[in-house]
């Protein structure tokens, strides 16, 4: 039996969603849950793998079970999950799947949204980045549809020891900035991403906006050219603002 699980998280709870030693993680809590409501070792993946303090409205995961005399309902399931996983995660949909389909692989593209706040909110610190200064939000918008296409985000990403090796060129279906109240949002989706990609994207605009970098060297990084004036890594936003969004199939 194989079950599809739409999940969302407070990710500032957990080291991520990957299972790590001597760290509490996202797919730790819902293997060691799962193992315990079947009686036996379940095959848990997801399809996206946060990074520690990274939020999920949408991440999707399945559960293979194999060998257990317990059986379960989407319905019921769903409910013995909720009832026995920390209460920063939440499974908010469920249902049977064919054996075959795995989360991250079936995947056609996953979306996700950065947060920054252009003032002090006291409600949402561990979810929005507050940027102090004045943001030019025009040319946030500008910068942000140059990344929809097929680029070379070499410059945006940081080396995945899990994945050496890894091909840098992703195909960006999506990205736009936009102003909802006090929040900047910027939304984004791709076929997948890299290590740090959106994070450092999202710093890259905040420097746009700033007026700190020109929008011919934003081109530049997107060309993945190299310029040692330009110090993408540093500008890495932090974790709190970003969210997984959708995972679409």
């Amino acid at each position: 039996m194989t079950y599809k699980l739409t999940l969302e998280y407070d990710g500032s709870k957990f080291s991520g969603w990957q299972v790590q030693t001597n760290a509490r993680t996202v797919q730790g809590e819902l293997q060691r849950v799962a193992d315990e409501l079947f009686g036996v070792a379940v095959d848990v993946q997801g399809a996206g793998r946060t990074d520690a303090g990274v939020h999920a409205l949408g991440q999707v995961a399945h559960i293979k079970v194999r060998d257990s005399r317990r059986k379960y309902t989407p319905s019921h399931l769903m409910i013995e999950l909720n009832d026995k996983l920390p209460s920063s995660i939440a499974v908010v949909e469920c249902e049977t799947v064919p054996q075959t389909f795995h989360a991250r692989h079936d995947a056609t593209s996953r979306a996700y949204f950065y947060q920054i706040s252009i003032r002090k909110a006291a409600l949402s610190k561990k979810f929005a980045w507050w940027i102090k200064e004045p943001l030019d939000i025009k040319a946030m918008q500008t910068a942000a549809e140059l990344i929809a296409g097929r680029h070379n985000f070499v410059r945006f990403c940081a080396p995945d020891p899990s994945r050496p090796g890894e091909p840098t060129t992703v195909v960006v279906n999506s990205a736009e900035v936009g102003l909802d109240g006090h929040m900047v949002v910027f939304r984004i989706e791709a076929s997948h991403f890299l290590w740090k990609m959106v994070r450092r994207l999202t710093g890259t605009l905040v420097k746009v906006g700033l007026g700190e970098i020109t929008l011919d060297q934003f081109r530049s990084l997107l060309a993945g050219k190299k310029d040692a004036k330009l110090d993408v890594a540093s500008w890495t936003a932090p974790s709190a603002g970003l969210f997984l969004e959708a995972v679409r199939y």
